[in-house]
């Protein structure tokens, strides 16, 4: 039986990264979303910020562009989580037709290494010249039909985030105001893994981490009972994770 010929031909693909930001607002889980100029059929066309690398540009320098890019803030908390090479995140002609019409190169395949940062919602923008606009989409508003394989990558970043917290808790309150009600926190919690939580167990477990301090300041002006303040500790919460990993 003759052996299978070999396939020696080689595609050298271009290397990009894409970053998902995920933040909260008003108890919705949302992700940042670029409007990329030049959409194909002149429509509203929305995609995660990305970029191909640079000559000279590790990859996480590269993702700190990105989203300084398109969002003002020239340093954030990333991390990468996943590769996407699939042929056929570059099979739509319409998504490789604005590819090349923005970038001025004949590209056939591209692998994209995917970022995560979470965050505050911000307003701000600086945006590079081939988007047109920024806008946070609740997740459960994104459109079905982002360009590339960008719904897969959102959907894969979702569990990313929920293994991150799980090994790291203080992320959650990065998602928080410096004071927070314990109403807001267990929100963050119950958005973040889908689900409702159980109020009082909620509260005795919250009640038993040392890194939320309880502080002598309420709700003003609020319709219902006034919820008491609290903040977060970063040196106890550090202190308890040493104790942790010690034992």
């Amino acid at each position: 039986m003759k052996a299978q010929e070999e396939n020696t031909e080689m595609l050298y693909s271009h290397v990009s990264v894409d970053c998902v930001l995920l933040g909260f607002d008003e108890d919705k889980l949302c992700v940042l979303l670029v409007e990329r100029a030049g959409a194909p059929d002149g429509s509203t066309d929305f995609k995660l910020p990305g970029s191909l690398i640079y000559e000279h540009e590790d990859l996480d320098t590269a993702a700190n562009r990105v989203l300084a890019e398109t969002t003002g803030i020239k340093r954030m908390r990333l991390k990468q989580f996943r590769s996407f090479g699939s042929p056929t995140r570059t099979a739509n002609p319409a998504d490789m037709q604005w590819l090349q019409n923005a970038l001025k190169l004949n590209i056939r395949r591209i692998v994209t290494i995917a970022y995560l940062s979470l965050c505050k919602i911000y307003k701000k923008s600086s945006l590079a010249g081939r988007y047109k606009s920024t806008k946070w989409f609740p997740i459960e508003n994104i459109p079905r039909n982002l360009p590339f394989d960008h719904n897969q990558i959102i959907e894969e970043a979702l569990k990313e985030m929920r293994r991150w917290v799980e090994s790291e808790p203080s992320i959650v309150f990065e998602f928080l105001p410096l004071r927070f009600t314990a109403y807001q926190l267990r929100r963050i919690y119950e958005v973040i893994y889908n689900r409702k939580m159980d109020v009082r167990n909620f509260h005795k477990k919250m009640n038993t981490l040392s890194y939320i301090i309880p502080l002598d300041e309420w709700e003003e002006d609020v319709s219902h009972r006034a919820a008491r303040y609290y903040r977060f500790d970063k040196v106890k919460y550090n202190q308890q994770r040493s104790r942790f990993n010690k034992n």
